[in-house]
C-alpha cells in the first residue's frame, strides 16, 4: 500500500514527522489496504504537491478501473474534471448538477471547464459578501 501511494522511502519514520502531504498519501495507503467495492474520500489531494496530485490522480484511476467505485468530495473542480467519470454539483446543499463528465461538460458550449460550469450555474450567488450583511 506503502508503494502504491509512493511512501516506501518513509516506511521507517514516525509519522508525527511525516509533512500533510505525506499524512493524506498514508491516509489513502491504508485505505487501499482492504479492497473495497465502495471507497470514499475527502479532499484526497489536500497538502500534495502537484507531482504528488499527478500521481494520487492516477492511484485512484487504476483503483477505479478494476471495477470499483471512488467517490471524491472536493472543492478543486479541475482536479475532479481530471480524475473523475462523473460528477455531482452541489451548491449551499442543493443539487445543481449530476450526471457523466463528459455530458455535463458538453452540455453548455459557454463554459469550457467544470469550474466555469459551476460559477455559472451559481450565477449571482458569486457575488462576493452577498450573505455578509
Amino acid at each position: 500500500a506503502l508503494a502504491r501511494v509512493g511512501l516506501t522511502q518513509a516506511a521507517g519514520k514516525k509519522v508525527h514527522a511525516y509533512s500533510l502531504g505525506m499524512k493524506q498519501r498514508l491516509g489513502i495507503a491504508n485505505a487501499l489496504l482492504q479492497p473495497r467495492d465502495l471507497l470514499v474520500l475527502d479532499e484526497p489531494t489536500n497538502g500534495l504537491d502537484p507531482q504528488q496530485i499527478a500521481e494520487m490522480r492516477d492511484v485512484l484511476k487504476r483503483y477505479a478501473a478494476t471495477g470499483r467505485t471512488v467517490i471524491v468530495s472536493s472543492h478543486l473542480l479541475a482536479e475532479v474534471q481530471q480524475t473523475c467519470s462523473h460528477v455531482v454539483l452541489m451548491h449551499r446543499g442543493e443539487l445543481i448538477a449530476f450526471g457523466p463528465m463528459k455530458k455535463i461538460l458538453n452540455r453548455n458550449r459557454k463554459s469550457e471547464t467544470l469550474e466555469e460550469i459551476f460559477l455559472e450555474l451559481i450565477g449571482d450567488d458569486l457575488v462576493i459578501g452577498k450573505d455578509a450583511k
